[in-house]
C-alpha cells in the first residue's frame, strides 16, 4: 500500500503552529465573558454559590438594616424536621432558652479548653433604691443597644419558610425569581426590579461569594499543617451568615465569641498576616485539636444542610 504523504497547507493557508489558538479554544473564550456586576451593585443583592455534602447550587444573599427585614418563618420547618428537633431547647424556670449541642462535640470542646479562671462576683447593693436605679440603667441600656442592633446590616438570603433555597442552575435561579413565588428576599424594595431585570448570565458569583462547606471537615481532618485558611474562613462566614437568617441558634452558638471554632477562625485569620501576629497565630492553631474542630464542623454542616430546599 503506498504511503499517504502529510498534510500541506495550501499557500494561502495559514498555518497552525503551537502558539495558534484553535478554534476550540477561541469559542471557549467567547462564551465566557466577563459577568456585568451593573445590577447587583445597582440593586445591592449578590449571587452564591455553595457546594454542599449533597451538591452544589445557586442562591442569592443580601445584607440590609435588621428593622428593615421580617425574620424568616421557622415554626413549620422546625415542628416538621427531625434533625432539627435534636437541638433539644427547653426551657429554665428563669424562661431562659438553653441550647443542649451535639453532646459529642461538647465533650470534647470540654476537654480541649482549660479551666475558666473564677468570675468576680458582682457587687451587692444593700437598698431598694439602688436596686430600683440598677433597674432603670439596665432598661436605657436595653434600649440603645436595641436602637444599635436595628441599624446594623444582617444577612437575609433566598429563603422560604426557614429553608434555604438553592438551584442545581443558573436558569432555574431565574425561573424561580421570576415565577412571584413566596420567598423572604420579596420584602426588599429592589425584588420587583431584579425579577424583571435578571438573566441565567448574571447569576455568576465572584470568588468571594462561592463557599465550600463540602470539603471543609475533610479538610480539618487532614492535621493541621494540611489546613487552608481561606477555606475555613470563608466557611465561618457563610455559616454565621446562614445561622442568622435562617435562625439555627445551635450553630450560632458553637461558632459564637469565645468558642473553640471561634478561636480556630481568630486563629487562622491571624496565621495569614506576616509578623508577630502571624507567628502567634500559627501557635495558637497547634494548641487546637482536630478532632474537635472536624467534629464541630461536621455538626454545622449538617444542620446546615438539614435545612436546604435543593430546586432543580
Amino acid at each position: 500500500m503506498a504511503r499517504q504523504s502529510p498534510h500541506r497547507p495550501d499557500a494561502d493557508e495559514p498555518e497552525l503552529d503551537d502558539t495558534t489558538p484553535s478554534a476550540a479554544e477561541d469559542e471557549v473564550e467567547v462564551d465566557r465573558p466577563a459577568a456585568d456586576r451593573a445590577l447587583w451593585d445597582e440593586l445591592r443583592v449578590d449571587p452564591v454559590e455553595i457546594a454542599l455534602p449533597a451538591g452544589t447550587g445557586f442562591t442569592l444573599r443580601a445584607y440590609r438594616p435588621a428593622r428593615e427585614l421580617t425574620p424568616t418563618d421557622v415554626a413549620e420547618r422546625d415542628q416538621d424536621d427531625p434533625f432539627l428537633a435534636r437541638r433539644q431547647v427547653v426551657e429554665t424556670e428563669d424562661d431562659e432558652e438553653v441550647v443542649i449541642l451535639d453532646e459529642e462535640f461538647a465533650a470534647l470542646t470540654a476537654e480541649d479548653e482549660d479551666e475558666d479562671e473564677e468570675r468576680p462576683k458582682g457587687r451587692r447593693r444593700g437598698t431598694a433604691e439602688a436596686a430600683d436605679e440598677d433597674a432603670e440603667d439596665a432598661d436605657e441600656d436595653e434600649d440603645e443597644a436595641d436602637e444599635d442592633a436595628g441599624d446594623e446590616e444582617v444577612p437575609v438570603f433566598l429563603s422560604h419558610r426557614g429553608k434555604l433555597l438553592l438551584f442545581k442552575s443558573p436558569e432555574s435561579l431565574v425561573s424561580f425569581i421570576r415565577s412571584g413565588a413566596p420567598n423572604d428576599l420579596s420584602q426588599l424594595d429592589s425584588w420587583n426590579e431584579l425579577s424583571e431585570r435578571v438573566e441565567p448570565g448574571d447569576i455568576a458569583p465572584l470568588d468571594e461569594d462561592t463557599y465550600e462547606l463540602d470539603l471543609v471537615v475533610e479538610n480539618l481532618r487532614g492535621g493541621h499543617d494540611a489546613w487552608d485558611p481561606t477555606l475555613l474562613i470563608e466557611a465561618g462566614e457563610i455559616a454565621r451568615d446562614l445561622a442568622y437568617a435562617l435562625q439555627l441558634p445551635a450553630v450560632l452558638d458553637m461558632l459564637s465569641a469565645g468558642s473553640s471554632l471561634d478561636d480556630l477562625d481568630e486563629s487562622l485569620r491571624a496565621s495569614v498576616n506576616g509578623g508577630l501576629g502571624g507567628f502567634l497565630g500559627r501557635r495558637r492553631l497547634k494548641k487546637i485539636g482536630a478532632q474537635t474542630a472536624s467534629l464541630g464542623w461536621r455538626t454545622i454542616v449538617g444542620k446546615i444542610s438539614a435545612v436546604v430546599d435543593w430546586r432543580d
